[in-house]
Formats: structure tokens, C-alpha cells, sequence
């Protein structure tokens, strides 16, 4: 009873302080409501492109990156990829995929118009897809390839079905173009739009509609874009983006210093320190969709240890791999791990993850029956020294790697022969498996999707993109069912499998992707850049870039 009575005058007091309290907040005079300032529309961006204007027409900008950027803000697609590569609406609001993945349809965004106030059709993209299945060289290569083979069928002004002719799951990348307005060309050719005036004054769906040309003394110098009010996923905070061209990297430099221009498309290693140097001026930085990788040829008869996991494994642990981005890249590099970009939906992180370790290296090495003589040179079981040749392309950062290469792989007792050739030389030899190790990079721009089978099936062993003739029948077999189904659960678990199998075999050596880096002035707020697969990518997040803000409801 003693302990129940303090309890309840505990409950008494408290009642009594709460009720005190209560009466004072209730005669307590109102606090003001602090309205949050919000982005509002106006302001002007203006960024320094390196390079030269051709024509504004996205079949056509392919070889031209300063023309994918403007691009990029005037035209719309029907869908585009998310920073982990996964497939997300843009013209498509919606779309349906048949359980074979042969079978793809899309529902156009009822909301989509023109810049001329025209609604956008499926009736477009048949068009635009029919440019496209011409074989025109102007197009990408991978998409004039493609789509020949790919049947359309329009349902109306708002659905169109695409049949294709086996299931791949990957069709998605072969989505990522824009889309031409039909009622402003009645061309049937690609060869039609180079000169005709649409690309000197386009007309698209994007978030920015064209302005005007800059012009001085007969050359354009720029492009001016201004904000579409009526883009179908909401009008941009920006009212104007204007592009100047520039030579060279140091005179877009010059040009943000003299206050002509409020941000850098790309920036160089040897900018790095001065660009960072500069007050108010942010620096975006992002993992470019290439691989640099060393291709091991798995059947070479001039190196037969490379048929042999283990020693393929010592060449990796004997490549000081952080050294090279430091030494070479300044710094602007990732370590891959496995065949896949890390931040795609497919990438398993519990594969292992390979270190440098020369130590490790000799181990395999030893567990080979191979030794270091007293020259410090390896020699196989036989005796017989042993030698790499690694193929280079003759570009300055390609040899300066390989010389760390070279010396890395040295320590452990290999020697290496650097055979230096022109690119070209270097993929025909690849091509003809006519190698034995080969330092290259790897370009998965524009391809988000990260199926393997091209690089790694034993499918194209002999004939295709498997430069090492890397044969795993298991590890075929995941990558062949992930590409034929749509369920991307099941995708995922069939990637990962193979991703264990790829590391256990390690048939090539994945070094590291390089990075892309972005400027802007910091007087442009929210600016983001996620993971990119082409440079025209840091525009993802455009719409929400601001400069002014101002309470809602009240004029700033």
C-alpha cells in the first residue's frame, strides 16, 4: 500500500504541472510562422562548351558531344535510365513488356507537346524509328544494327509496339534516342536533315526551346535556349540556358574568369588544381561508363600460363591499380571490381574484391611450380622464362599505364614487352585473338543495361566481343537467361551468380573507370549529377537547378 500511495501522488503532482503548463501556452502570445523560401522561376545559366557547333538534330550528334549536350535539353525520349541504370518514364509515361521479352508497348505521355504547341504521337517515334532503320552511317552503330530487325506497330496517336524477333531484356538501350516532331519533317532519309534548316532551328519536346543562334563575324559562337513552359513534367526554374564554344579547355577557363560564362563542361586532370582553386565555383564529379581493363587472351599458345586462373590472378594482385589512377589520372579513376559498373542494379558487392598484394602473387605463382631464378626472372615448370607482350594504343595515357603495368608485373619476376600500336591495329588484333595481354578501355556509354553476353559468352569466344576466349559454360548460361527475361529480381540473382563465377575464373583484369568532372558557379542551386553514361547526362536534374528563390505567394 506504501509504494502504491507515492505512486499516486507522483501521478497527482504531474497532473498538476502539466495543467500549469497547459494555462501558460494557452495565454502565451503566438510565435510567427517562418515561411520557408522556395525556388521560384527566373535567372539565366550560361556554360562554356569545348568544341565546335555542327547542327542541332539528335540522329545526327552521334560524333559530336557539344551537340548531344544542347540536344539533350531540347529533345525528349521515350524513357531514360535512373543512377543505377534501371529504365524510368519520359515520353513513355507507362509500357507493358510481354513475358518473352519480345513484345515491348508504349503509352505516350498525354501532357507531351511540341514546342510549337503540336501534341507529341506515337505517329513521331515511328518516324524517328524508321530514320533510324535506314543504316544511315550517321547513326550510332549499335542502333543501325539493331533496328532493322524490329517490328512497329502503331496503335494510335498514344501506343506503339515493338516486336522483336528474339527476347532480349536489354532492349531498353536501344530506346535511349530522342524523338523528331514528323509534322515539321517530311524527310525519308538521314541524309535529308543534314542540311536542312530544322537542325539550324529545331523545334522538340524538351524541358528548353530553341531561341536564337549566337553569331559573330559569320561563326556561331553559341546557342541560346529559353524554358518551355508547357514541358509535360513541369516548367524548368531556369528561364534561359546559353551555350558558348570554345576551342580549347583554357579558354572556356579564361572565359569563367572573365566572368563570360557560369560553368565548365568538362575539366582535364591538368585543370584539376586550378579549377579547385577558384572561390564559388563547384566541382561535380562523376563515374564515366568506361572500363580501362587489361584483356587476357585465355587461349594464347605464345603464353599458355594464361589459361591458368591462379596466374591470371597474380597479374592482378601484382598491379598497383590505385597507383595508376594516382600516378596517371591524378586521382580521377575508381577501382572496378568484377566485370559490372558498381552502381548498376546488377551489381553484387559481395564478390571479392582483388588488392594489390605482390606477396599474394608469388604465392600463386609458387602454388604453379614456378620460381624466381637468381636474375630475379620467373621461369615455368620447365625452366623456360616466362613473358607477356601487352598490346597498348599509341595515346599517351594508355603507355603511361602500361609502363606501371610493366613495372608492376616486373617485381614478380615477368617480363613485359610493350608492342605500341595505332587503336585501330590494336582492335584488329583483339578481333583476331592475334595477342596475348592488351590494355584498353571498354565504352559502355549509352548502354545502361549491363548484359555481359557480348564480352563474355561463350557464344562469341571465337567470333565477337569476347577478345579472351573466355569459355565457362555455367557462367554462359546465367548471362544467356538473363538477357532473354524481363524480371529483373530474377536478373539481378543470375548476374550475381555470374559475377561470382567471373571472379573465381577472373578471365581479364578489371583496373578502373575513369571520371568525368563538371563545373558550375555556385549561384546555380541544386544541381546534382548522379551516375552518367554520356557527358550530357550532368543535365538529368536540370528542371530543378535555380537561382532565385522567394517566399510562396509573394513576388521576389
Amino acid at each position: 500500500m506504501k509504494q502504491f500511495r507515492w505512486q499516486l501522488l507522483i501521478v497527482l503532482l504531474t497532473a498538476l504541472v502539466v495543467g500549469v503548463i497547459l494555462i501558460l501556452y494557452q495565454n502565451k502570445p503566438e510565435s510567427p510562422v517562418i515561411e520557408t523560401p522556395s525556388p521560384i522561376s527566373g535567372g539565366s545559366y550560361t556554360e562554356a562548351l569545348v568544341g565546335q557547333f555542327s547542327r542541332l538534330n539528335p540522329l545526327l550528334d552521334h560524333y559530336n558531344q557539344v551537340d548531344r549536350d544542347v540536344d539533350r535539353l531540347l529533345f525528349s525520349r521515350l524513357i531514360r535510365h535512373n543512377s543505377v541504370g534501371l529504365p524510368v518514364p519520359e515520353l513513355a509515361q507507362n509500357w507493358t513488356v510481354s513475358d518473352d521479352a519480345t513484345h515491348y508497348t508504349f503509352f505516350i505521355n498525354e501532357k507531351a507537346v511540341w514546342h510549337d504547341g503540336v501534341p507529341v504521337t506515337s505517329h513521331d517515334v515511328a518516324f524517328t524509328v524508321s530514320l533510324i532503320q535506314s543504316g544511315s552511317p550517321y547513326i550510332a552503330q549499335n542502333l543501325r544494327e539493331f533496328w532493322p530487325n524490329v517490328e512497329v506497330i502503331v496503335h494510335g496517336d498514344d501506343a506503339i509496339e515493338f516486336v522483336l524477333q528474339d527476347s532480349f531484356a536489354a532492349f531498353f538501350d536501344y530506346l535511349n534516342f530522342q524523338i523528331l516532331p514528323s509534322h515539321l519533317l517530311t524527310v525519308q532519309t538521314v541524309e535529308e536533315l543534314i542540311d536542312h534548316p530544322f537542325t539550324l532551328s529545331p523545334v522538340g519536346s524538351g524541358p528548353f526551346r530553341f531561341s536564337e543562334l549566337i553569331i559573330k563575324e559569320s561563326q556561331i559562337i553559341g546557342v541560346e535556349l529559353v524554358a518551355n513552359d508547357f514541358y509535360f513534367e513541369g516548367r524548368p526554374f531556369l528561364d534561359k540556358v546559353t551555350f558558348r564554344y570554345y576551342f580549347d579547355r583554357e579558354s572556356a577557363l579564361q572565359a569563367y574568369l572573365g566572368g563570360e560564362v557560369d560553368g565548365l563542361s568538362s575539366i582535364s586532370t591538368n585543370e584539376m588544381n586550378r579549377v579547385l582553386a577558384q572561390p564559388g565555383l563547384n566541382l561535380y564529379s562523376s563515374r564515366e561508363a568506361q572500363l580501362s581493363t587489361i584483356f587476357l587472351n585465355n587461349n594464347s599458345t605464345e603464353a599458355p600460363y594464361l589459361s591458368d586462373a591462379d596466374f591470371r590472378k597474380a597479374l592482378m594482385a601484382a598491379i598497383n591499380r590505385q597507383g595508376m589512377i594516382d600516378e596517371v589520372l591524378y586521382g580521377q579513376g575508381i577501382l572496378a571490381v568484377g566485370p559490372f559498373i558498381p552502381d548498376s542494379w546488377a551489381f553484387f558487392d559481395g564478390q571479392p574484391q582483388f588488392r594489390y598484394d605482390p606477396d599474394l602473387a608469388r604465392q600463386l605463382i609458387a602454388g604453379l611450380g614456378m620460381k624466381i631464378d637468381g636474375a630475379m626472372k620467373l621461369r615455368d615448370a620447365e625452366g623456360q622464362a616466362v613473358k607477356l607482350q601487352l598490346l597498348v594504343p599509341n595515346d599517351l595515357r594508355y603507355e603511361a599505364l602500361a609502363s606501371i603495368v610493366e613495372r608492376n608485373w616486373k617485381t614478380i619476376g615477368i617480363e613485359v614487352v610493350l608492342d605500341i600500336r595505332p587503336y585501330e591495329e590494336v582492335l584488329s588484333l583483339l578481333e583476331a585473338r592475334n595477342y596475348q595481354s592488351a590494355l584498353i578501355d571498354v565504352d559502355f556509354s549509352a548502354t545502361p543495361d549491363p548484359d555481359p553476353y557480348p564480352f563474355w559468352s561463350e557464344a562469341t569466344a571465337s567470333e565477337g566481343q569476347n577478345y579472351s576466349g573466355w569459355v565457362n559454360a555455367t557462367a554462359s548460361e546465367y548471362i544467356e537467361q538473363a538477357r532473354v527475361i524481363s524480371d529483373y529480381d530474377l536478373r539481378t540473382r543470375l548476374y550475381r551468380n555470374f559475377q561470382v563465377l567471373f571472379a573465381e575464373d577472373l578471365p581479364s583484369l578489371p583496373l578502373f573507370y575513369t571520371v568525368y568532372n563538371y563545373a558550375v558557379k555556385d549561384t546555380i542551386q541544386n544541381v546534382s549529377m548522379g551516375p552518367i553514361y554520356d557527358h550530357s547526362d550532368r543535365f538529368n536534374t536540370i528542371c530543378e537547378w535555380y537561382i532565385k528563390t522567394g517566399i510562396p505567394g509573394t513576388e521576389q
